[in-house]
């Protein structure tokens, strides 16, 4: 893994690693960033996105700090702007089989297989790089020093509420709409109040104190 330099951390994204990489010879370069890691339900999402050298767009940031109207204007401009975006979506069957690390890093596999050309060279959000043959560098807090990282922290954020959101119609009581599958008060109450469903990670304290009272 190469060792590229770092800035400190809280820096604001910038295109400060990619043109970097691209110094040291890497042609295209890959953000790689994952939303769903924390939640008692639902997937995690991760997406990869190569951004185009000239890319900017004022504002964009790690997606935790911006509100959900703020992604949802960048989405669509980040869509139009890459070069290429990947997604990868590891279920809850798979989260509960093989822990959420395990699984977060499979869905990054899975997004960086679905872009439409692979990249030389990957930005990775947090610590764990991935267990593919592609030079990588590990960024903690990456979402907020990296542009690629940022865009692909919103993707993954966006996707994922847009699933948990679709799910929230068939299943009104747990309130996915609002807490997305966050461990919330609120969502804390529905599951003491109807139990697991089949969207809650079984493994996960909060949900596996109440799996005898499931919901089919």
């Amino acid at each position: 893994m190469d060792n590229l330099e770092l800035f400190e951390e809280g820096d604001v994204s910038t295109l400060y690693f990619e043109e970097l990489a691209k110094r040291r010879g890497f042609e295209s370069v890959a953000g790689i960033d994952e939303a769903g890691r924390g939640p008692l339900a639902g997937p995690v999402v991760a997406a990869a996105v190569i951004l185009p050298e000239e890319f900017e767009l004022p504002g964009l940031t790690d997606s935790k700090k911006l509100t959900e109207k703020q992604r949802d204007k960048f989405y669509p401009q980040i869509r139009q702007q890459a070069k290429a975006v990947g997604i990868g979506v590891a279920s809850v069957g798979e989260i509960d089989k093989i822990n959420i690390l395990q699984a977060t890093l499979l869905a990054m596999q899975r997004a960086v297989s679905r872009l439409s050309y692979l990249p030389d060279h990957l930005l990775i959000d947090g610590i764990t790089p991935l267990p593919l043959k592609i030079s990588q560098q590990t960024l903690k807090k990456g979402d907020s020093r990296s542009l690629s990282i940022a865009a692909a922290s919103v993707i993954a954020k966006v996707v994922r509420d847009r699933i948990m959101y679709s799910h929230s119609r068939q299943l009104p009581e747990y309130g996915f709409a609002k807490h997305k599958g966050y461990g919330t008060r609120l969502h804390r109450q529905a599951i003491a109040e109807f139990g697991p469903c089949y969207l809650h990670r079984k493994t996960f304290s909060g949900v596996k104190e109440y799996l005898e009272k499931t919901v089919d």
